[in-house]
């Protein structure tokens, strides 16, 4: 039992970082080029809304046209779904540094939120698809437990799913903390 559980966590982890952190990347350096620019901000913002509002899940067909296997087909949906949620928050952010006299802490605080909305995004995708099409990973264990009524294994694996979402969730809290501080020291010091 534990060691299936501890497969079906690095099984769902993989789909999760691969598809997340080129999401995370590519979405805060969009996200900041088009936020440093009041009007293009404007524009975008409108743009960026329409692919924002489909729910990642309903690529997922699409996907599995294109790719023809699961694992390729559930990365690049894990990735569009994260990189507008990234590109969206992390401009707005760009706007209230802006508004806030070039704030840095305010600029930390709002990328860092950012990236928690993408991974909370990508987490909620990864567990959503492996419980439609995964032989792997919690989604799937959580999913394969109740059609066979196994109570024990769909509980242990929903405790699993929120435990790796609030750890994502403070990890990302702490680092956001730790450059936040990093800045204020780094005034103190210039002053």
């Amino acid at each position: 039992m534990e060691q299936t559980i501890f497969l079906n966590i690095l099984a769902s982890l993989q789909k999760l970082f691969v598809g997340y952190i080129p999401a995370a990347v590519l979405g805060s350096f969009i996200g900041y080029l088009i936020g440093v620019n009041g009007t293009v901000y404007q524009i975008f913002r409108r743009i960026f809304h329409i692919p924002h509002s489909v729910p990642p899940i309903a690529l997922l067909p699409v996907m599995l046209l294109v790719f023809r296997e699961n694992e390729p087909a559930v990365i690049i949906v894990v990735f569009i779904g994260t990189l507008w949620a990234v590109i969206i928050n992390t401009a707005i952010g760009m706007r209230h540094f802006h508004r806030q006299n070039n704030n840095f802490r305010v600029a930390i605080f709002h990328l860092f939120h950012a990236l928690k909305v993408g991974v909370w995004v990508a987490w909620f995708t990864v567990i959503a698809i492996e419980m439609l099409i995964g032989q792997k990973g919690l989604g799937a264990l959580v999913w394969n437990a109740y059609k066979v009524g196994n109570t024990t294994y769909i509980v242990q694996g929903i405790l699993y799913i929120g435990i790796i979402g609030s750890l994502l969730d403070q990890f990302l809290d702490f680092i956001g903390y730790l450059l936040a501080q990093i800045v204020s020291d780094g005034k103190k010091s210039a002053e």
